[in-house]
């Protein structure tokens, strides 16, 4: 990170109020509860919040860290899924054949 005189949070504070809102609202409570079996952790959006908004009023060490640590946790939960497809370096090499379904109707 850059020295804290030039270092800004990685989103907006306002982002993170309307994630915690989000995540608090009736509608997500239910989707997540239908998807996962469990209520959402909303508790790190309201951190975040609460370290952006510190950052902007004190230019605290600490907020920015936690924040930095936060983001990064953020970008490796996304990271750790594995793909689901494998990807092909080339197209099939009859790509360009009718399909068989396609023969019949002729």
């Amino acid at each position: 990170m850059a020295d804290a005189g030039g270092w800004r949070p990685p989103r907006p504070c306002e982002a993170y109020r309307a994630e915690w809102t989000l995540c608090r609202s009736a509608g997500h409570l239910l989707h997540h509860y239908y998807v996962h079996g469990e209520r959402p952790a909303c508790e790190q959006w309201r951190r975040d919040l609460a370290s952006c908004r510190e950052w902007e009023k004190r230019r605290s060490a600490e907020a920015q860290r936690s924040l930095c640590e936060s983001e990064r946790a953020r970008v490796q939960a996304t990271r750790k899924h594995a793909l689901v497809w494998t990807l092909r370096q080339s197209p099939p090499a009859d790509w360009h054949l009718p399909l068989p379904q396609e023969e019949k109707d002729q």
